[in-house]
């Protein structure tokens, strides 16, 4: 397929700058892929498509604080560095985004903190706009994280134009997010509040946990037509034994198997059997999915409402089917549903 059968008009009023007051208090299309159906409910009614011993998967991944605004030396310049990537604990080395990047050049040192707290030099130009940074701190690495999460905002996507607020620190995360390494959210999981989760595993529905830490390549455009040629950045992924011994079991015994998000998704059809079982992983992934493809793991799918022509949206429409996606997408946009990041939910049966 192409690129430009992915295109379609998405209104800028419909992409979400806030989250819903309650977490499963977002709205939740209901989409059958057997009979075609859409049902309009809101998230907390997820539960009523569960039974017992079904199993739910969510990303585990935590976001980090990884937006920070430092000055360059000398003309005292703002510049903003995005934290993309640690290369190395003892060295204190990390691959960042900086903005504008014209600015910054081997050998320049960045100051951070009104006191100039951190300290930066700049010692290598990957790529354009990439950048390695060494970070001179005298400090033990865990002060250095401490400093980090002090002066680093919430990575809110570019769409929102608003600066992060303690509102986001605490909503743009999973309520189940353990392991930080995330530059984004994985957001089909923002739906889910403690309660809810509560109420699945009183029902008897499993709740497994498998990590893939969210990078920025995620959200990349796609700038090849054949989409052959696309090549996805690698993110780090674990998927545990328990998880594994889980889901195998339901697929053997017929329950549902439900990916909660694309990166939940691409995690587990990353590590995939012969015999189609999932299996035990920890390393790194650049799978990019697009249709047709055929998915081995689940039957079942949330995911939000993303963007036209991005991976996420491809990924969709191979898992619900490009003419029901395409259906689907259009009676959300005649419904106002939210879009993106901090906006709605689809459930894919």
């Amino acid at each position: 397929m192409k690129l430009s059968q992915f295109k379609f008009n998405l209104p800028n009023t419909l992409l979400a700058e806030r989250p819903t007051e309650e977490r499963d208090g977002s709205r939740l299309m209901v989409v059958n892929r057997a009979d075609g159906s859409i049902e309009h409910r809101t998230f907390k009614d997820i539960l009523e498509y569960f039974e017992d011993k079904d199993q739910i998967v969510v990303n585990n991944t935590k976001v980090f604080p990884a937006r920070i605004y430092g000055n360059k030396e000398k003309t005292g310049a703002k510049i903003e560095v995005f934290l993309l990537r640690e290369l190395s604990r003892e060295q204190l080395l990390w691959d960042v985004l900086v903005d504008p990047a014209r600015k910054i050049r081997i050998g320049n040192k960045l100051y951070f903190g009104n006191d100039e707290t951190l300290v930066a030099e700049v010692i290598d130009n990957t790529t354009s706009r990439g950048r390695t940074l060494r970070f001179l701190y005298d400090g033990t690495y865990e002060e250095f994280k401490e400093v980090i999460e002090e002066l680093g905002e919430t990575p809110l996507p570019k769409y929102i134009k608003r600066a992060a607020d303690a509102e986001d620190k605490e909503r743009y995360q999973t309520i189940y997010a353990k392991h930080e390494g995330a530059v984004a959210a994985p957001t089909a999981g923002l739906h889910f509040s403690k309660g809810l989760l509560k109420k699945m595993e009183l029902k008897g529905v499993g709740i497994n946990e498998v990590t893939l830490h969210v990078g920025l390549g995620t959200f990349r455009s796609i700038e090849v037509e054949d989409l052959t040629k696309h090549k996805m950045d690698s993110e780090e992924i674990y998927i545990p034994l328990e998880t594994v011994t889980a889901i195998n079991h339901a697929k053997e015994t017929k329950r549902k198997v439900c990916s909660i998000g694309t990166t939940t998704m691409r995690a587990i059809e990353t590590s995939v059997s012969t015999m189609g079982m999932l299996k035990p992983y920890e390393g790194w992934t650049n799978k990019f999915i697009f249709p047709p493809y055929e998915f081995r793991i689940a039957n079942c799918m949330v995911s939000n409402f993303h963007l036209p022509q991005s991976s996420l949206f491809m990924m969709v429409c191979a898992f619900g089917g490009y003419d029901l996606m395409f259906r689907a997408y259009k009676t959300a946009i005649k419904e106002k549903y939210r879009f993106f990041s901090y906006g709605d939910a689809m459930l894919i049966l």
